[in-house]
């Protein structure tokens, strides 16, 4: 359950994925539960509990639990690559997906719209989206602050 808490998961090709409380005879809470079920689907999180199988990394990629499987001797020059990708774009616009993706798994009822709102405005008014206009522009790689 812990890499349930990632933003991202990305696993060496002979990782193995599973979840042995029904072998340690524990019980998760709601919170990590809802996560495992909206990655996997009730049905795929239902076999993984009951059953505290191991999942090789390829299964854990076709059932949505990893979004990338490299090879042994790749995944960490791979993770790395991903997380230089990562910190080049513009962080406020990171951080304002991250929160949106977060307000989209609510219900409509639940989503906080007035953060929504306002993390829109913020980017708009950021330094970073006039040089990210700019750069385009210009045709060159913007340089972002995170302001």
């Amino acid at each position: 359950m812990i890499a349930l808490q990632a933003d991202l998961r990305i696993a060496a090709a002979d990782a193995q994925f599973g979840i042995p409380a029904a072998r340690m005879g524990i019980a998760y809470g709601l919170q990590p539960t809802e996560k495992l079920v909206r990655l996997v689907g009730p049905a795929r999180a239902r076999l993984m509990l009951y059953t505290a199988r191991r999942y090789p990394a390829a299964e854990a990629l076709a059932m949505g639990l990893v979004e990338q499987v490299f090879a042994a001797g790749d995944v960490v020059r791979e993770c790395v690559d991903l997380a230089r990708t990562i910190a080049d774009n513009a962080p406020l616009s990171v951080q304002a997906s991250k929160f949106t993706i977060e307000q989209a798994q609510k219900g409509a009822a639940e989503r906080d719209t007035a953060g929504l709102e306002a993390w829109t405005r913020r980017c708009m008014d950021s330094a970073d989206y006039r040089e990210g206009r700019t750069a385009f522009t210009e045709k060159r790689r913007p340089v972002f602050t995170g302001r």
